[in-house]
């Protein structure tokens, strides 16, 4: 276990922010921090560093948390950003991730990865749990490239993927009627994105090299068909490996605030008809690049109002 000082007011007693590890290579729970917009400076050090190396770490008891604290709390990690398509469920910013709206996304991917700069952290609150079932998943995307073969890594520095929100929410959710469906065409492709990023990106804080992939990647950049699902699939299945991976069971106060840079996350569909109802609210990230130097490349839509969510104002489009 690891602490980190805390500098607090000076009528307040001297605390400290406890960081216990929950996995080898990924996940901690972090104690001593009561959340919201109102934390000492040196106390958001600790928590962003202790995100940044343990790639999501976790929060109990944070019952008092609302949408405008929640919010607030985020803004200590830098600038809330809505979602580009989908209206958010409490105060500005707080995206609802509910079981009847989007909550059983069952698969792995990394937060808005279908825009430029997508998220840096992403902060999930827990409001309604299931009585059973119902966790998440994390994994290192760094602890998955790091254990690459070298001739594995060479390839992957050398490739790009185009990432999309329109992708195949039939074969995703299959018990999905057709009203459902229409909701989530008409709602979450309003605005039909196409990025192109470096299949591995340098980490802007920690230096590491970490694979960016995910269930919004289309295709690797340059190949088609059968080729392409190949590759995705061979670095995808590292990021899998249960090694890399932590698994959350969540109670209702809960809090996790992830590094959406480096990891990918998958909620699990097991709780039948219970309502699970959780809150996220996202710190806007920057673009990209890859190991050669190159960012990554706003391709569609040709134009974009600025400033857009995780498209800089003036950004350049590719046909």
């Amino acid at each position: 276990m690891t602490s980190a000082p805390v500098v607090n007011t000076s009528d307040a007693p001297s605390t400290s922010v406890t960081v216990r590890r929950l996995g080898g290579r990924i996940g901690a729970v972090v104690s001593g921090v009561r959340l919201g917009g109102d934390l000492e400076p040196a106390v958001v050090a600790a928590v962003r560093a202790a995100a940044v190396e343990h790639k999501v770490i976790f929060f109990r008891g944070q019952d008092h948390l609302d949408g405008e604290s929640h919010e607030a709390f985020g803004r200590l990690l830098g600038t809330p950003v809505a979602h580009p398509t989908v209206p958010s469920a409490d105060g500005r910013y707080a995206l609802g991730i509910d079981s009847d709206h989007g909550g059983r996304a069952n698969q792995w991917h990394t937060d808005v990865t279908f825009v430029p700069a997508y998220p840096a952290f992403s902060i999930l609150r827990a409001v309604t749990i299931p009585p059973y079932g119902g966790s998440t998943l994390w994994s290192n995307t760094a602890a998955a490239y790091a254990e690459l073969p070298a001739q594995l890594r060479a390839l992957a520095d050398s490739l790009r993927a185009i990432h999309s929100n329109d992708y195949d929410y039939a074969a995703l959710r299959p018990d999905a009627g057709p009203e459902a469906f229409a909701k989530y065409r008409d709602v979450f492709t309003s605005t039909t994105f196409r990025t192109e990023h470096p299949l591995v990106r340098v980490h802007p804080e920690s230096g590491e090299r970490v694979l960016l992939l995910g269930n919004f990647v289309q295709r690797i950049a340059g190949l088609t068909g059968r080729d392409s699902r190949a590759l995705i699939d061979l670095f995808q299945s590292h990021i899998e490996r249960p090694e890399n991976t932590v698994r959350w069971q969540w109670r209702t106060g809960d809090v996790a605030v992830w590094d959406n840079r480096a990891t990918q996350h998958y909620g699990v569909d097991d709780s039948d008809a219970h309502d699970r109802k959780l809150r996220r609210v996202t710190v806007d990230g920057d673009i990209p690049v890859g190991p050669d130097g190159r960012p990554s490349l706003l391709m569609s839509p040709e134009t974009v109002p600025a400033p857009a969510f995780g498209i800089p104002s003036g950004a350049s489009t590719a046909a």
